[in-house]
């Protein structure tokens, strides 16, 4: 069994407060889920508004299937135009 996870950092743009961030964070955990089969966690800088540390995590058979289904969540939040993904770091144990 592998287990993976990511931690990815954002910069939200148009957040101005803790209200526009947690709404920004909720919409983009839903679509994560939803879309990928994850789990997804705000895990750091929860009392800062532009910044967020999310948690996606996995568990398969497949160690490829692993990094494989990680880089596609990396690359879909990529392609969000609400923030920018500062940095991720992905671990496969």
């Amino acid at each position: 069994m592998r287990i993976g996870n990511c931690i990815i950092e954002i910069y939200i743009h148009d957040a101005s407060s803790l209200k526009d961030k947690r709404s920004v964070v909720k919409g983009l955990k839903n679509r994560i889920r939803n879309k990928f089969n994850v789990s997804v966690s705000e895990i750091d800088r929860n009392n800062n508004h532009k910044i967020s540390v999310l948690a996606v995590v996995t568990v398969s058979n497949d160690g490829k299937h692993v990094d494989k289904l990680l880089s596609s969540v990396v690359k879909f939040m990529e392609k969000q135009r609400q923030f920018n993904v500062v940095n991720y770091k992905t671990e496969i144990l």
